[in-house]
């Protein structure tokens, strides 16, 4: 190995040469290539257990990262088929109203034929009929005698107080009326009683008690009797005899 000037001012690097031959020249026994080339690459390579805790653990935070956003979209995407499918039977719930809220006057029509004795024979069955796919649909009817009344449900067209009640309470129904789920279709048109304390009007006003005949109020509002009958008066009586 030698050295050799540069001619731009510098040394060049140092050349090293290596021996390849497959035969010893001092043994002439042969050499061992592959052992060679292992020695050979072993010291140009770094070791793999200095690199093997890194990318590990790199590819450990890469795995996580990716099931945190699986996660995250498979919430997402069931967030979504819930909201879909809440929307779309809200949509069919409201269509079916609709059509049911149109057919409220039919069975308006049918109830008072039947009050009125003329739903009789095969009307009778068609209106059973109707009712009972109605029924079936999701229609409730309310609106009944003797039911607390709700202002959510009830519509009051009349008024009245009565001390046979403990509360606003329907006394006669003018109008049915009909839910279809949770929706009010139609509130109920009803006449409202409510309770009346005994000895109050229905003003709230409170009754007084009749006076007895010839009874004079006191000043502290008591009534004071006063004697009707001219013998029950001492005075009148006296007055008699004297003119007597």
């Amino acid at each position: 190995m030698s050295h050799r000037d540069d001619p731009r001012g510098g040394e060049e690097p140092p050349v090293v040469v290596r021996d390849r031959r497959r035969i010893d020249p001092e043994t002439g026994a042969v050499r061992p290539t592959v052992g060679l080339a292992e020695s050979a690459l072993q010291s140009d390579r770094p070791t793999e257990g200095a690199l093997q805790p890194t990318g590990t653990d790199e590819l450990q935070a890469q795995f996580d990262e990716r099931t945190k956003d699986l996660q995250r979209v498979s919430a997402e995407y069931a967030n979504y088929r819930k909201r879909v499918e809440r929307d779309r039977e809200a949509v069919v719930t409201y269509a079916k109203a609709q059509v049911v809220g149109d057919l409220l006057g039919v069975l308006d029509d049918l109830e008072r034929a039947e009050a009125h004795g003329d739903l009789t024979g095969a009307f009778r069955a068609v209106a059973d009929k109707v009712n009972a796919a109605l029924q079936k649909a999701g229609l409730r009817s309310y609106g009944h005698e003797g039911e607390v009344f709700d202002p959510s449900q009830h519509e009051a067209v009349q008024h009245s107080t009565s001390p046979d009640v403990t509360g606003p309470t329907v006394t006669a129904v003018l109008r049915r009326g009909y839910t279809f789920g949770e929706r009010v279709l139609r509130p109920a048109m009803v006449a409202v009683t409510d309770h009346e304390p005994a000895g109050v009007n229905a003003d709230g006003e409170a009754l007084l008690e009749p006076e007895p005949p010839g009874a004079v109020v006191r000043p502290d509002g008591r009534p004071e009797e006063r004697p009707d009958r001219p013998e029950d008066r001492p005075h009148d009586a006296g007055n008699a005899a004297t003119n007597g």
